[in-house]
């Protein structure tokens, strides 16, 4: 707020200065004499736009956690376009519930700085609203891709997204692969529905079914910390000149590790397909589920 005394008194100051340094036959520049009174109304008037953007912004955000998004299956563009097209609604917004004396007062920078606001609080309340503790939007999902134990047999291994290439020394050799489930809230009570392929046999060769809990206390956890190296976690740091000891399959304390031995005997050249699904319950979705599907490929190839 302005301090109306102090206003005066350099509104006075300037006035007498502009007297004392204006040249003969010169206008001295005139200065528009400060009104506490109309200043008053305008940061009224403020005030009154302020409360009605935030009370817009609290509003759409309710309407479309609890109205739009409990009739759709999952996100859509309309969760964020009908928010944004409100921004165009705010003068017309004003008009209807600001008094017309102060609504004849607003400009173009009044707009302005009421679209912002109304957006930084739509945004502010919709992640408040969709997070923990408040709701779960985010659904259980693969922390760092797939990995694969190293050995002596794997000469190179290389993830170009969802493509595993391994390249081996050997006619068989031994293949270990590793994942591990993160989520937001708790992984362990997340479902979980896996099959691995191989390219010639329509059978699959392992699968999986049930809760992250129950799938890896039935054997995948136990050979998942037995791992004592995977290929892409552990690696010479040639300018630290140390060894890494976070692997990039489950690099966080909370993600549940499991693993699996690809080929009983070893793995010759091949090409397998891992199919992974995740799901949890949520109140979020028309289908109270958030879901998510992910689709590797792992080529095995000989060398020398």
């Amino acid at each position: 707020m302005v301090d109306v005394d102090s206003a005066l008194r350099a509104s006075a100051y300037s006035g007498r200065k502009n007297k004392s340094d204006s040249k003969d036959g010169e206008k001295p520049a005139s200065i528009e004499p400060f009104d506490p009174a109309a200043h008053a109304i305008k940061e009224k008037a403020d005030a009154i736009s302020m409360w009605t953007v935030i009370a817009l912004g609290v509003l759409v955000a309710f309407l479309m956690r609890y109205q739009m998004m409990t009739r759709l299956e999952g996100p859509q563009q309309v969760l964020w376009l009908l928010p944004l097209l409100g921004t165009l609604a705010i003068p017309s917004i004003h008009r209807l519930v600001v008094p017309s004396e102060f609504f004849e007062l607003y400009t173009g920078g009044n707009w302005f700085r009421a679209s912002f606001l109304y957006l930084f609080t739509w945004l502010a309340l919709s992640f408040a609203l969709v997070n923990p503790p408040m709701a779960d939007v985010a659904a259980p999902h693969l922390a760092g891709a797939i990995d694969v134990e190293a050995n002596d047999g794997i000469s190179l291994t290389s993830l170009d997204g969802s493509t595993y290439n391994i390249e081996i020394v050997q006619d068989q050799v031994p293949v270990v692969i590793g994942l591990a489930v993160r989520d937001n809230v708790n992984a362990t009570n997340a479902q979980m529905s896996m099959t691995i392929t191989k390219k010639g046999i329509e059978e699959p060769i392992i699968s999986a079914s049930g809760t992250v809990s129950d799938i890896a206390n039935s054997g995948p956890g136990e050979d998942f910390q037995s791992v004592q190296e995977w290929s892409r976690g552990m690696h010479w740091n040639a300018l630290m000149k140390f060894h890494t000891d976070h692997p990039k399959v489950a690099p966080n304390g909370q993600d549940i590790g499991m693993a699996w031995n690809l080929c009983e005997g070893g793995c010759e050249p091949g090409i397998f397909t891992i199919s992974i699904e995740l799901s949890e319950d949520s109140s979020v979705w028309s289908n109270g589920l958030n879901t998510w599907s992910q689709e590797y490929t792992v080529r095995i190839s000989q060398v020398g």
